[in-house]
């Protein structure tokens, strides 16, 4: 039996690089995927992921903007540590995949490994007024992500907790 894969793609499109997730989402979809991995636009629905994150997956892969101080669109898979969560904020209109799997946490168990495939944002656009679109750097590697993602549920679950990080 092969191993039940979830792929939670995850942003708001009207703050730019914030809908890298989105876009990935839509990447996925012109593909043909694997009848085991079940790719979901969740946006800013942290409750929806939530609840979703508690389904039985083996494998849940998060797709998200993920800022860490490096060049805009370098990619990462990281496996967060799920056991360092703390206390859940709840934000029904808002999507921190921290805050979400926090959540999840205190409403059940999560029983999936969890990886996070992630791109170093430019910008979320104007702090008043946001920016629809992806920054070109972002934009850039939208494919090279969704290979990433692919390559993950290929492998069923993550190799290391620093999997890959990919420099432009």
């Amino acid at each position: 039996m092969s191993a039940k894969i979830l792929v939670a793609c995850v942003g708001n499109i009207f703050l730019g690089d914030d809908g890298f997730g989105v876009e990935v989402a839509r990447a996925l979809g012109r593909r043909k995927l694997p009848e085991n991995v079940t790719v979901k636009d969740f946006g800013i629905r942290g409750f929806d992921l939530a609840y979703a994150l508690l389904d039985p997956w083996d494998l849940v892969v998060l797709v998200d903007a993920l800022p860490r101080g490096q060049a805009a669109g370098t990619l990462y898979v990281l496996e967060p540590d799920l056991s360092a969560a703390g206390e859940p904020e709840i934000n029904p209109h808002g999507m921190d995949p921290v805050r979400v799997l926090t959540m999840a946490r205190s409403m059940g168990t999560i029983s999936a490994k969890v990886v996070v495939v992630g791109c170093e944002p430019q910008d979320f656009g104007d702090e008043l007024e946001g920016r629809m679109g992806l920054s070109a750097p972002v934009e850039a590697v939208v494919e090279e992500a969704a290979d990433m993602v692919m390559q993950q549920a290929a492998n069923g679950q993550p190799k290391s907790t620093q999997l890959e990080t990919v420099e432009r």
